[in-house]
């Protein structure tokens, strides 16, 4: 089809009129119809005529334009519906990821693990503990971090993020 990139220019058009003509499954809508109102006649349909080519060939002039202000006026209406599918859709995406979520609840003053990661200083390769000596949790910022202490109470001065961390059970 395409030797290597040499071609590329020539296929672009089609994959962008593949890409802008393909339902989207969030608005259950192509990006062509919520840019002009109408849905785009595809080159298969100039050679072999469909139903809707015919009967917009069959038209005057005049019903024509009437036609196309007529779909030009829904246009905000089928936007909105797409709006309204776009919220719909997101929603089913946060529901069915608080699905699979485990609250993660911890304390003041309770013991947990750190993960060593790979690019830490600590690291000592892939046969090495990849959990560090207890720490104490100490407090909870803002969008999951945590800070945490040493069990002489000094507090960490950066904090953490809660994936790398997991309580201790003495």
């Amino acid at each position: 089809m395409i030797d290597k990139h040499r071609g590329l220019h020539e296929m672009l058009p089609y994959a962008l009129l593949g890409y802008r003509t393909t339902i989207r499954t969030s608005t259950e809508a192509t990006p062509y119809l919520l840019v002009y109102g109408m849905e785009a006649v595809i080159p298969a349909e100039v050679e072999i005529p469909s139903l809707r080519i015919i009967q917009e060939a069959e038209l005057s002039s005049a019903e024509w334009v009437s036609k196309r202000i007529n779909q030009l006026t829904l246009i905000d209406e089928k936007r909105m519906v797409a709006v309204c599918h776009g919220q719909l859709y997101r929603q089913r995406m946060i529901r069915a990821f608080h699905k699979r979520v485990r609250a993660r609840i911890f304390e003041v003053g309770q013991l947990v693990l750190k993960r060593i990661s790979p690019h830490q200083d600590e690291y000592k390769g892939k046969f090495a503990p990849i959990w560090q000596v207890p720490y104490k949790f100490h407090k909870v910022l803002f969008g999951g971090a945590l800070v945490l202490s040493e069990m002489d109470g000094t507090v960490w001065p950066k904090p953490i993020n809660s994936n790398a961390i997991k309580t201790y059970y003495v």
